[in-house]
This record gives structure tokens, sequence and C-alpha cells, in this order.
């Protein structure tokens, strides 16, 4: 059975401490998601989802505080911004934008962090592995 390869990138502030409470609470979810600590979701730029697909992610979550709670004012709400532009390239290489996903949730919300990696690993794995055309899957660009 195919098992999707997943990135999570998660917010220092909220999302990512709800993962180390997913963890210390012992709630359940697929070990096959790699947890990315960043400082602000806003933080993640389109070429770090990018080369998440490229390195071989099946699909690429971004996490974050809700919004009106960002430690930095308005970082989500660029994260937002930006993962909405991201879907939009993707969608125009040929890539599923179901593959990329953003969350918001606090620190406190490890059961619902656990139970978002589980919806999103069984949504990838309905997708299928990510088939990369195109040339962007080897680094080599003169394939035309």
């Amino acid at each position: 059975m195919f098992e999707p390869r997943i990135v999570a990138f998660c917010c220092n502030w909220c999302s990512y401490a709800a993962a180390d409470l997913a963890g210390v609470s012992r709630f359940q979810y697929p070990p096959n998601v790699r947890v990315l600590r960043v400082m602000c979701s806003g933080r993640v730029e389109p070429e770090f989802i990018f080369e998440a697909f490229k390195h071989g992610a099946d699909g690429v979550i971004v996490t974050g505080c809700h919004p009106g709670e960002c430690h930095y004012i308005s970082g989500n709400l660029s994260a937002e911004q930006r993962v909405g532009r991201v879907k939009k390239a993707l969608e125009y290489l040929g890539i599923e934008p179901e593959r990329l996903r953003l969350e918001w949730m606090s620190a406190a919300e490890g059961e619902r962090f656990a139970s978002v990696m589980r919806d999103f690993t069984s949504q990838i794995r309905k997708l299928g592995p990510l088939s990369l055309r195109m040339g962007m899957g080897d680094g080599n660009h003169n394939e035309r």
C-alpha cells in the first residue's frame, strides 16, 4: 500500500507546540509526516514548498496560529496569501492543488493536530504518489 511522504511546516508558537502536545499525549498520527519547525507560517517561502515536492514529498501542509493570534501580528495572513498563490502555480504545473494544505491551530490543539495529519495523509493517499513531469524531478531542465 502506498504511504505518502508528507512535509509539515509548523509555526514555532502554535502548531509546532500542538505537534509536541500530540506527541506527549500519545495522539496517533502517521509516522510518514515530517514536521519542520519555522518561526512563523508567514516565513514559509514558496520555494520551500516547491523544494519539498521536488525532493519527494507527496503532500505539503503549512500550519500556523489562528488568524488574529499570530505572534508576528500578520504572518499567518501572509502565509494564507502565499499558499493561495502556490496552489495556483501547482495547478498550472499539472500538480493537484489539494496536495498543498493550510491549517490553523493553537498550542492547545494537540488532538486536532493529530486529526488533521491523519486526514491529510488519507487525502494524499487517495491522490496517489506525486509524479513530477516537466523535468522538475531530477534537476535536469534540458529534457525538451
